[in-house]
């Protein structure tokens, strides 16, 4: 039985067209192979990344110094002298770095869907593509390539489900998604956040995730005690900032207080003693 590829099918994929016939990378598809100027090559407007990881790109550049460069980049011919990046971002501005003035390079016939066919998917498949990066490859790919889940996933050898859950993340608040970049939380966080639809909920329990430093399994059992506990559901998302100043009169009184706080914003807080001399200690400190 042939091997499952994990990574998915490469640059063979992208040219299958929703028909699921395949052109094959031959003589008609590559006029070339040769050193280009890098001053003649303009960066492709294409790109899906936005970041570029420095440790990375560091590791590269004393890689190609050492052993040279092991697959040259593709790009396009647009006119006479000048060609257009495809992939290989990266190599390209490693190569720049150590100042080399012309860069092996594959030519390729393309036209710009497949320019941004092979752009996308070339960084899906790279291990340090965050999550919410490939989420945007993928709605991306989908919506410019009009292109069904079902279709991508057979271009990209990975389940139609994995599409789905990434593309989830994307109903997240913009600073949650922020937060899967910056690596404050994981994915996994991300994918139970998004079984709550409000948005300020959801924000709130990411701030609780990233103060009391919940694992993945702890977010679910929190997400799902919302839903079979309706009535808690309110005290259970108290802001985090509210929750601070609670935490801090508990400190200076000595005493774990409790408090309500409903959909309004209103609330209560109350403070139980033990005894009058009790009672007139917290009187004192609250008037301190």
């Amino acid at each position: 039985m042939a091997k499952k590829n994990v990574l998915g099918r490469g640059l063979g994929s992208i040219l299958k067209d929703s028909k699921n016939k395949t052109t094959s990378i031959s003589k008609s598809s590559f006029n070339s192979t040769l050193e280009i100027k890098i001053k003649n090559i303009s960066l492709n407007p294409f790109q899906p990344r936005s970041t570029f990881n420095k440790e990375k790109l560091s590791e590269l550049v004393i890689s190609i110094k050492n052993v040279g460069l092991i697959q040259p980049i593709t790009v396009k011919k647009i006119s006479k002298e000048k060609f257009q990046l495809i992939s290989g971002e990266r190599r390209l501005r490693a190569f720049k770095e150590l100042k080399i003035n012309q860069i092996p390079c594959y030519i390729r016939k393309a036209n710009d869907q497949e320019s941004l066919e092979m752009a996308l998917i070339e960084n899906i498949h790279r291990q340090d593509l965050d999550s919410i990066e490939i989420a945007l490859s993928y709605k991306r790919l989908i919506e410019e390539i009009k292109i069904t889940q079902e279709e991508l996933s057979l271009k990209i050898g990975k389940k139609r489900s994995t599409i789905t859950n990434y593309l989830r993340l994307l109903k997240l608040n913009p600073i949650i998604q922020s937060g899967i970049k910056d690596n404050f939380i994981s994915m996994g966080h991300g994918r139970a956040i998004i079984n709550i639809k409000d948005e300020k909920k959801q924000l709130n329990v990411y701030k609780k995730i990233i103060s009391k430093n919940l694992s993945v399994r702890n977010t679910e059992k929190f997400v799902q005690s919302l839903k079979n506990n309706p009535r808690n559901k309110i005290n259970n998302l108290i802001p985090i900032e509210i929750i601070s100043e609670k935490e801090k009169i508990e400190k200076k009184l000595n005493r774990k207080i409790s408090m309500t706080y409903d959909e309004k914003e209103k609330g209560k807080i109350i403070i139980p003693y033990s005894s009058k001399i009790d009672f007139l200690r917290i009187i004192k400190i609250i008037n301190e």
